[in-house]
């Protein structure tokens, strides 16, 4: 798949001095450190929340008509489109009610977000507290296109919106939890979120991963910023 318009790579001369540690200068042993950590965790993940995934993929089904999962083009590393999976919690013409609630979004920058969006079903939203639809994406994480840890994947039109600055973020493969996911998540605002993805990446090590691993089961259990 071709690099999305706007998310072109990023030339080495336009990488900021600070970017060029951490993530941007690990070791080939460092990077394959996060990458058994990840496949490590995520495989034992898929076995032991596969009661969780059944019983969520029956109640989808049972709830609405429409398929268990929901592949979504997201943006990667180096501005690669890739399909991201998470399981459906919204109704099946979703996208294309989009632009009828624009007026509603909450977030500020190129984020789309309503707290109370009415096109996520009921099962959709005791999934979304519980932080329960993204699990699919250890999927993506096997497969190699994510990592546990890293910045969240933007969807393409949010990288239309992206500038120098925000298009560092895409120079790393991006995880499914975060600085800025265990700190209030969708609260976080778009700015914030991008010092925090930076920093990670400046300050990056594989024991931040697995600080940032552990945090995240108390800040799911949390459900602050969840929706």
């Amino acid at each position: 798949m071709r690099a999305h318009p706007g998310a072109d790579p990023i030339a080495d001369a336009d990488v900021p001095p600070r970017l060029r540690g951490g993530l941007l200068a690990a070791s080939s042993r460092q990077l394959l450190g996060k990458r058994v950590l990840d496949l490590v965790l995520a495989l034992l993940a898929l076995v032991l929340l596969s009661p969780v995934f059944l019983v969520t993929a029956c109640a989808i089904k049972l709830s609405c008509a429409g398929p268990v999962l929901f592949p979504q083009e997201r943006v990667g590393r180096d501005g690669k489109p890739f399909r991201m999976f998470k399981f459906r919690s919204m109704c099946l013409d979703a996208e294309r009610q989009r632009s009828a609630y624009l007026d509603l979004n909450e977030c500020a920058g190129p984020l789309f977000k309503i707290g109370h969006d009415p096109r996520v079903t009921p099962v959709g939203r005791v999934l979304r507290t519980w932080s329960i639809d993204e699990l699919p994406q250890l999927l993506n994480v096997i497969h190699g296109e994510m990592s546990l840890v890293g910045p969240r994947p933007p969807l393409p039109e949010e990288c239309e919106h992206y500038g120098p600055r925000e298009r560092q973020r895409l120079l790393v493969k991006p995880g499914i939890t975060c600085i800025w996911q265990v700190s209030g998540r969708s609260d976080v605002e778009f700015a914030e979120q991008v010092r925090m993805d930076l920093d990670y990446i400046t300050n990056w090590s594989l024991m931040t991963d697995l600080t940032l691993l552990v945090r995240t089961v108390p800040a799911v259990l949390g459900r602050r910023g969840a929706y």
